[in-house]
Protein backbone atom coordinates (compact mmCIF):
# COMPACT_ATOMS: atom_id res chain seq x y z
CA UNK A 1 0.00 0.00 0.00
CA UNK A 2 2.98 2.06 0.62
CA UNK A 3 4.35 1.85 -3.34
CA UNK A 4 0.49 2.94 -4.33
CA UNK A 5 0.39 6.07 -1.85
CA UNK A 6 4.30 7.05 -3.11
CA UNK A 7 2.98 6.90 -6.71
CA UNK A 8 -0.25 8.85 -6.05
CA UNK A 9 1.90 11.28 -4.33
CA UNK A 10 4.60 11.81 -6.71
CA UNK A 11 2.14 12.11 -9.36
CA UNK A 12 0.19 14.83 -7.86
CA UNK A 13 3.01 16.68 -5.61
CA UNK A 14 5.94 15.97 -7.15
CA UNK A 15 5.71 15.66 -10.67
CA UNK A 16 4.76 18.09 -12.77
CA UNK A 17 1.08 17.06 -14.43
CA UNK A 18 0.87 18.62 -17.79
CA UNK A 19 3.73 16.72 -19.55
CA UNK A 20 1.65 13.67 -18.49
CA UNK A 21 -0.81 14.80 -20.47
CA UNK A 22 0.58 16.59 -22.92
CA UNK A 23 0.95 13.91 -25.71
CA UNK A 24 -2.43 12.98 -26.15
CA UNK A 25 -3.44 15.64 -28.24
CA UNK A 26 -0.24 16.09 -30.23
CA UNK A 27 -0.99 12.45 -31.25
CA UNK A 28 -4.85 12.62 -31.30
CA UNK A 29 -4.27 15.45 -33.89
CA UNK A 30 -1.99 13.68 -35.99
CA UNK A 31 -3.44 10.54 -36.02
CA UNK A 32 -7.15 12.71 -37.04
CA UNK A 33 -4.42 14.57 -40.06
CA UNK A 34 -3.52 10.61 -40.57
CA UNK A 35 -6.60 9.69 -41.26
CA UNK A 36 -8.42 12.36 -42.80
CA UNK A 37 -5.49 12.31 -45.80
CA UNK A 38 -6.51 8.19 -45.94
CA UNK A 39 -10.15 9.25 -46.31
CA UNK A 40 -9.36 11.61 -49.20
CA UNK A 41 -6.73 8.94 -50.77
CA UNK A 42 -8.79 6.01 -50.33
CA UNK A 43 -12.38 7.63 -50.39
CA UNK A 44 -13.31 5.19 -47.82
CA UNK A 45 -15.99 6.42 -44.61
CA UNK A 46 -14.31 4.17 -42.60
CA UNK A 47 -10.75 6.61 -42.64
CA UNK A 48 -13.46 9.76 -41.69
CA UNK A 49 -14.53 7.94 -39.37
CA UNK A 50 -11.40 7.13 -37.64
CA UNK A 51 -10.26 11.08 -38.35
CA UNK A 52 -13.47 12.37 -36.51
CA UNK A 53 -13.15 10.38 -33.37
CA UNK A 54 -9.22 10.94 -32.93
CA UNK A 55 -10.24 15.17 -33.26
CA UNK A 56 -13.29 14.71 -30.84
CA UNK A 57 -10.28 12.79 -28.18
CA UNK A 58 -8.52 16.10 -28.77
CA UNK A 59 -10.51 18.38 -28.23
CA UNK A 60 -10.95 16.90 -24.64
CA UNK A 61 -7.32 16.30 -24.58
CA UNK A 62 -6.50 19.69 -25.72
CA UNK A 63 -8.17 20.94 -22.59
CA UNK A 64 -7.36 18.70 -20.25
CA UNK A 65 -3.37 19.52 -21.44
CA UNK A 66 -3.81 23.56 -21.31
CA UNK A 67 -5.33 23.81 -17.79
CA UNK A 68 -2.65 21.79 -16.84
CA UNK A 69 0.10 23.70 -18.38
CA UNK A 70 -1.26 27.14 -16.91
CA UNK A 71 -1.83 25.31 -13.61
CA UNK A 72 1.98 23.99 -13.95
CA UNK A 73 3.36 27.42 -15.29
CA UNK A 74 2.02 29.29 -11.58
CA UNK A 75 3.49 26.25 -9.90
CA UNK A 76 7.03 25.83 -11.11
CA UNK A 77 7.60 28.56 -12.93
CA UNK A 78 5.49 31.43 -10.96
CA UNK A 79 3.83 32.59 -13.89
CA UNK A 80 7.14 32.64 -16.31
CA UNK A 81 7.30 29.77 -18.57
CA UNK A 82 8.99 31.12 -21.37
CA UNK A 83 6.82 31.60 -24.31
CA UNK A 84 3.80 31.41 -22.06
CA UNK A 85 1.67 33.49 -23.59
CA UNK A 86 2.03 32.56 -26.73
CA UNK A 87 1.78 28.94 -25.76
CA UNK A 88 -1.99 30.35 -24.26
CA UNK A 89 -2.89 31.81 -27.20
CA UNK A 90 -1.71 28.89 -29.71
CA UNK A 91 -3.76 26.14 -27.23
CA UNK A 92 -6.53 27.98 -27.09
CA UNK A 93 -6.59 28.51 -30.78
CA UNK A 94 -6.15 24.74 -31.04
CA UNK A 95 -8.84 24.41 -29.03
CA UNK A 96 -10.91 26.41 -30.90
CA UNK A 97 -10.41 24.76 -34.33
CA UNK A 98 -10.73 21.66 -32.90
CA UNK A 99 -13.58 22.21 -31.09
CA UNK A 100 -15.38 23.92 -34.32
CA UNK A 101 -14.77 20.90 -36.29
CA UNK A 102 -16.01 17.86 -34.13
CA UNK A 103 -19.22 20.15 -33.71
CA UNK A 104 -19.44 20.92 -36.74
CA UNK A 105 -18.83 17.08 -38.32
CA UNK A 106 -21.04 15.68 -35.17
CA UNK A 107 -23.85 17.92 -36.79
CA UNK A 108 -23.19 17.20 -40.26
CA UNK A 109 -22.14 13.79 -40.71
CA UNK A 110 -21.71 14.18 -44.47
CA UNK A 111 -19.11 17.22 -43.87
CA UNK A 112 -16.07 15.18 -45.51
CA UNK A 113 -18.28 15.51 -48.69
CA UNK A 114 -19.60 18.92 -48.53
CA UNK A 115 -16.68 21.36 -47.66
CA UNK A 116 -14.18 19.09 -47.84
CA UNK A 117 -11.17 20.95 -48.52
CA UNK A 118 -12.22 23.23 -44.62
CA UNK A 119 -13.08 20.03 -43.36
CA UNK A 120 -9.36 18.44 -44.49
CA UNK A 121 -7.66 21.72 -43.84
CA UNK A 122 -8.98 21.89 -40.37
CA UNK A 123 -7.45 18.83 -39.38
CA UNK A 124 -3.77 19.87 -41.00
CA UNK A 125 -4.22 23.34 -39.33
CA UNK A 126 -4.89 21.04 -35.84
CA UNK A 127 -1.69 18.89 -35.98
CA UNK A 128 0.11 21.97 -37.24
CA UNK A 129 -0.59 24.24 -33.91
CA UNK A 130 -0.15 20.80 -31.70
CA UNK A 131 3.81 20.48 -33.34
CA UNK A 132 4.01 24.32 -32.62
CA UNK A 133 2.91 23.65 -29.37
CA UNK A 134 5.41 20.70 -28.81
CA UNK A 135 8.30 22.62 -30.26
CA UNK A 136 7.43 25.85 -27.73
CA UNK A 137 7.38 23.08 -24.86
CA UNK A 138 10.34 21.78 -25.83
CA UNK A 139 12.32 25.13 -25.79
CA UNK A 140 10.51 25.19 -21.96
CA UNK A 141 12.51 22.33 -21.25
CA UNK A 142 15.91 22.25 -23.28
CA UNK A 143 16.50 25.70 -24.21
CA UNK A 144 16.90 27.18 -27.78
Amino acid sequence: MELINNIIHAITQVHPIHPMLVHFPIALTGAGALFILLALWKNQAFFEQAAFANIALATVSTLAAGLTGMYDNQVNYVGDAPNAGLKVALASTLLLVTTITTVARWRNPELFNKARALYVGAYLLSFALALVLAFLGGVILYGI
